[in-house]
């Protein structure tokens, strides 16, 4: 039996195709709940992400939690204090070179780096550039606004390049420790180095319980969702579901803020942050302070001569 005889006909019809540029429909802009929820999943994604990393056997991953606190603090203060833009980029370097020892991709540290305050600070930074915010020699002519010649200049340039490595330093150093670090160590070390019981305190149960509201949020939207036929039309029931949502998820955190004090006062708990390992000083550790130490001191000694 041949095929064309077992083969229905409408299969075998050709139809015009559909134009992947033509107007099919009209595309409809994401909503509160399409937001919410994809913004969840990513958060959620980017912390077990975080969690995975830190369980790697690179290098700040086997350091002592509290060595990681105390040498990249240190080398924050560093960095704070230097005032030319080649050591600082030697400084920033540095951190992409710990990050690949640490077993980072250096295309994901350099976004998480460079895709949020940075640019921000950037933004920031850029009238500083314009001679009429910063006197001195135009490099960058800009032609002229109110009879006024306006352009950069070299001394705003070097002042915002001079802010914004500093700000992408910093930054990356504070990645590199809380990405490295379990947050329940990071924590402990903390409080080990006599941090305020407080405030480890509230930075625990922040920690701990802000991913069970958010699924709690979640939830919330995916219900509306699934018991809704059509998508609202107007501005004003959107903010009545968001207020709504507010008032309740706060209802909810109140609940169990109370119920989980009363647990952990049953339980016995004192306020102190623990860790399941025991810290203890190693020859890896004393290493890396030593390493910290002169990248430190070579770091202010090169600025110093320059700024002769």
């Amino acid at each position: 039996m041949s095929a064309t005889s077992t083969t229905p006909k409408w299969l075998l019809q050709h139809e015009v195709g559909l134009c992947p540029c033509a107007c099919i429909g009209k595309r409809r802009k994401g909503g509160v709940i399409e937001k919410t929820t994809s913004g969840a999943a990513a958060l959620l994604r980017q912390t077990l992400f975080s969690e995975d990393v830190a369980g790697e056997r690179g290098l700040l991953q086997r350091l002592d939690p509290r060595v990681k606190v105390l040498s990249l603090l240190g080398l924050l203060v560093v960095t704070a204090d230097l005032r030319h833009i080649p050591v600082l980029l030697g400084m920033y370097a540095g951190t992409l070179a710990l990050a690949a020892a640490s077993k980072l991709r250096l295309s994901f540290f350099v976004k998480r780096v460079w895709l949020f305050i940075p640019v921000f600070t950037g933004v920031v930074v850029l009238p500083a550039t314009l001679n009429v915010v910063t006197h001195g020699d135009i490099v960058v002519p800009l032609g002229t606004w109110f009879g006024h010649h306006l352009g950069l200049t070299e001394q705003g340039l070097r002042s915002a390049g001079l802010v914004v490595t500093r700000v992408a330093t910093s930054i990356s150093l504070v990645v590199l420790l809380t990405i490295s670090t379990p947050w329940a160590k990071l924590l402990a070390a903390l409080r080990a180095l006599r941090a305020p019981r407080l405030l480890i305190l509230v930075l625990g149960m922040a920690y701990r319980y802000l991913f069970l509201l958010l699924n709690a949020v979640t939830d919330m939207y995916v219900a509306r969702r699934a018991r809704t036929v059509a998508g609202a039309t107007d501005a004003t029931s959107g903010r009545l579901l968001v207020a709504a949502s507010a008032g309740a998820l706060f209802g909810k955190a109140q609940t169990l803020a109370e119920e989980v004090h009363l647990a952990m006062v049953a339980r016995g708990y004192a306020g102190d942050a623990r860790s399941v390992t025991a810290f203890r000083m190693r020859l890896l550790d004393a290493a890396f302070v030593l390493a910290c130490v002169a990248a430190a001191v070579a770091a202010v000694g090169v600025d110093r001569l320059l700024g002769r």
